[in-house]
């Protein structure tokens, strides 16, 4: 019989080994009902300080963990656009006023073999990636680990680049690119320790006169996972070349990219047409896609583009 534990801070927070964390419980559900997550339950819903957003003592702003999507979306908008056009383009309205930014990033791999409660992959115990051999229509283009299957968390993909941290119940930090690691790991989708909790994302002073710009490439209307999804942030000078930048890519590889060589392409730089194609081009350095993804290397090209002409405009 499943059991559901509410602490009340973190303080009196404890994971019992065998118990899964739930917070807004979206990607949760869907798993409990396939069998890929153990029943019985820690809710943080209840716990002091979870939610909301506020000014840090060194200027930054400080994100509970269990704040909301669309309160994202919403409040962070001005200072940080990069991260609030992210999550305004997550999913549905219903979702994101449920999502959590700290579920968001700690949710599990969209797999369907994954997903599958008959088949074993290394992410669920077993020793093989069926999806290498199998179907991966939705797979990586960046085919650097035994996992071919995206990371699905957007919001990680900004969170990088702000360099942002996440604060653990603990009272210790670690950045997001730490959190996530380099996917070397098939069995993890992160690298939290066992039994640690998210409690914050911690973001810097946001900048003066950053502009940004987001775009998903994907196979429906609305609602759907990107195909390939970026976020680019950027401050001009006073002779309209790029100050300061910074780019995401996300739904092309076992942990969300930042790509630090488009970034010193645009550097220095106006962005005019061949800016905007150099720094498209320098996306695809080191693709290798598998053999059903080969499709992804133009939408790479193509989704960073829009972003980058969404800023030029």
């Amino acid at each position: 019989m499943s059991s559901i534990v509410f602490p009340s801070s973190s303080d009196d927070l404890n994971v019992p080994n065998g118990s899964t964390i739930r917070a807004g419980g979206t990607d949760l559900q869907e798993r409990l009902r396939s069998h890929n997550a153990e029943p019985d339950l820690v809710d943080l819903t209840r716990m002091s300080g979870f939610a909301g957003i506020e000014t840090a003592a060194d200027g930054g702003t400080r994100i509970g963990a269990g704040t909301t999507i669309a309160t994202v979306a919403r409040d962070l908008s001005d200072g940080y656009p990069a991260l609030a056009l992210t999550a305004g383009g997550l999913a549905t309205p219903q979702i994101r006023n449920i999502a959590t930014i700290g579920g968001n990033l700690l949710q599990r791999t969209r797999c369907w073999y994954y997903r599958h409660p008959e088949i074993g992959c290394f992410k669920s115990g077993g020793d093989s990636c069926p999806a290498r051999s199998g179907r991966h229509l939705y797979g990586v283009a960046f085919d650097s680990s035994k996992c071919v299957h995206p990371h699905p968390s957007s919001m990680a993909m900004a969170l990088m680049t702000y360099d942002a941290t996440v604060t653990l119940a603990d009272q210790s930090v670690m950045t997001v690119a730490e959190l996530l690691g380099d996917g070397a790991d098939p069995s993890r989708d992160n690298l939290l320790p066992d039994g640690a909790v998210v409690v914050a994302v911690n973001l810097p002073a946001s900048m003066d006169g950053e502009r940004a710009a987001y775009f998903r490439t994907i196979s429906r209307f609305e609602a759907e996972w990107p195909l390939v999804e970026a976020v680019a942030r950027v401050r001009f000078g006073t002779d309209e070349t790029i100050s300061d930048c910074a780019v995401g890519l996300g739904g092309v590889a076992t942990v969300p990219l930042r790509m630090v060589a488009a970034e010193q392409v645009l550097s220095g730089k106006q962005l005019d047409r061949e800016t905007i194609r150099a720094t498209a081009e320098a996306c695809t350095a080191g693709v290798n896609p598998l053999a059903e993804t080969g499709y992804k290397v133009d939408l790479i090209r193509a989704t960073v583009t829009e972003v980058l002409e969404q800023l030029s405009s």
